[in-house]
């Protein structure tokens, strides 16, 4: 069952600002982590947020593209 299309922009904001917000905060972390030498498995543990944020933007983003043109 199809969704209506604004539904679909509504989750494809939020799949923007999670991308947005997950990057920002990375950075964040990185840069702080060098500033105040932070151990390398908070980098680590930044890298995994990043990532899982990432492939759920990802995994919804194919959910929407599939629902549109299957």
């Amino acid at each position: 069952m199809a969704e209506p299309p604004s539904q679909d922009a509504a989750q494809m904001r939020l799949v923007a600002v999670v991308i947005a917000v997950a990057m920002v905060l990375w950075l964040a972390v990185q840069w702080a982590g060098a500033q105040y030498g932070w151990a390398g498995r908070w980098a680590y543990l930044a890298d995994l947020a990043a990532i899982g944020a990432f492939v759920w933007s990802l995994l919804v983003t194919w959910r929407i593209w599939r629902r549109r043109n299957g």
